[in-house]
């Protein structure tokens, strides 16, 4: 199920949160707790009910490992690196038997001119965000930051379907205290209004704007034999607006979902296209991924503490694994490599001490986000070619037709003019699109900001009744 669904938004989430509270009410916490359990592994089990006995088995093997991290190695003569580290790697391999067996198998056949066939595995929804979270708990756990003696409490902390599918990424420490407060057991109207402000920017984020931008870049990537300079740039810029727009916005309404159930989770995106720098970017961009980097693979690996040439090292090895972790395909290692090449760069350049102005590090850093994210969403590295080829103008430069009275005197230079919409699937309407959502992105404050700001008068209730409505209507007409 997901969060742009009628099925989510008119029938389970008003269904669940009603029975909570009343629950909450009227039996105990503990029963309100297990309902939400119990409706986190039916919104996860609407995909594909087979794989109910993979999360649930996830969840028992690493309740299990949690628990006797905590309570037992002593008693029973275990090392606790050991215990962590089999916690660990069952929960790798569970991750990599269905993310990377057939990256793994494709890339024997090639490597030794191999014919082992593809096993075509489907890959779970949420694993990659389940096991991250269960790997954090479980070192949490090593290292006396978290216990849980409670399966229901640790089912609900892996489970709770508004980051179950794709994050937040959080610590046990933060989320279940929350639920244990008595506070937030009956229904405070203030958080209710303010969740359902921040679940209707989202939806409006990911089914108007990042619905509307995915037509552009998938004709782009996918469509389209050759693309010219000006359709290149469109191509990649609709791209790099479309991913911030759906990911923050199922932020949003995953935040904005929680809060209805008075839990507060952690700000995840903060206007990332506004970053001067690269580490400013990761600092603002996916910010509970870039925690679990820099707190569970950066600072194990040495972190800052192992001299300079160290340092670009685990700087490479975490961003390789980010990249890794995002995709099985080695267009998401290399940019993982991007990433961590950048870092590295920018390392060197403050040891330099040299200042740029700040429009110019803007420009330089939003633009190689943008060429990086080519990697990241061609399904091939012909199509990531192609793109890049375009954007340098080596495909050629072809101008509007209606220039061609103007600036006809270009063709002597290699310009040709033809019509941009017989070449480019709704190119008029794209860019229109892309110029107003870029300045949204860029210099409107973002849904975390207007939050801040919140006042639940008879102004907000009809600005996002409007966008509610909108984006309802549009849920299933604009295809991405």
């Amino acid at each position: 199920m997901l969060f742009n669904s009628y099925e989510y938004i008119f029938f389970f989430l008003p269904v669940c949160l009603i029975v909570y509270f009343m629950l909450n009410k009227f039996a105990s916490g503990t029963r309100a707790k297990l309902w939400l359990v119990l409706c986190s592994l039916f919104f996860y089990s609407w995909w594909n009910i087979a794989y109910l006995p993979l999360i649930l088995a996830s969840i028992g093997v690493n309740y299990a490992v949690g628990t006797v991290l905590v309570k037992a190695p002593a008693r029973l003569r275990l090392s606790p690196k050991a215990i962590l580290t089999t916690g660990i790697a069952f929960n790798l391999l569970l991750l990599g038997y269905f993310k990377y067996t057939d990256f793994l198998m494709a890339n024997i056949n090639l490597a030794f001119s191999g014919h082992l066939p593809l096993l075509h595995i489907i890959l779970p929804l949420g694993i990659s965000f389940f096991t991250l979270t269960q790997i954090a708990y479980l070192v949490d756990a090593y290292r006396s930051d978290a216990k849980e003696y409670d399966l229901v409490n640790y089912a609900l902390f892996v489970t709770f379907f508004p980051y179950l599918l794709a994050g937040p990424i959080l610590h046990h420490k933060e989320m279940m205290p929350q639920f244990e407060s008595g506070e937030n057991t009956t229904i405070n109207y203030k958080n209710l209004a303010l969740g359902v402000f921040l679940f209707f920017i989202g939806l409006f984020k990911k089914a108007v704007i990042a619905d509307t931008l995915a037509k552009a870049a998938i004709y782009g990537f996918d469509t389209a034999p050759t693309l010219s300079l000006i359709e290149a740039w469109i191509t990649s810029l609709s791209y790099t607006l479309q991913l911030y727009f759906d990911f923050s916005g199922y932020t949003d309404m995953a935040i904005g979902a929680a809060l209805m159930f008075n839990i507060q989770l952690p700000i995840n995106f903060n206007s990332p296209y506004k970053a001067l720098s690269i580490q400013d970017f990761w600092r603002r961009w996916h910010i509970t991924l870039s925690r679990f980097l820099r707190e569970y693979i950066y600072i194990p690996l040495g972190g800052n503490r192992m001299g300079e040439l160290n340092i670009y090292r685990n700087l490479m090895i975490t961003f390789l694994l980010g990249g890794l972790w995002h995709g099985a395909g080695w267009t998401f290692v290399f940019w993982g490599f991007l990433h961590g090449s950048a870092l590295v760069i920018q390392r060197l350049w403050q040891k330099l001490n040299l200042q740029i102005n700040s429009w110019l590090a803007w420009f330089i850093t939003f633009n190689f986000v943008n060429i990086a994210w080519i990697f990241f969403r061609a399904k091939t590295w012909s199509a990531a070619i192609k793109v890049l080829t375009g954007m340098f103008g080596l495909s050629g430069i072809i101008l509007p037709a209606s220039l061609s009275n103007r600036l006809g005197f270009l063709s002597e230079y290699g310009v040709n003019f033809a019509s941009l919409a017989v070449r480019f699937q709704d190119i008029n309407q794209a860019t229109v699109l892309l110029v107003l959502f870029f300045l949204v992105a860029v210099f409107m404050n973002n849904s975390m900001e207007m939050k801040d700001r919140f006042q639940p008068d008879w102004k907000t209730a009809l600005f996002i009744s409007l966008l509610a409505t909108y984006a309802i209507l549009n849920m299933n007409m604009i295809k991405g």
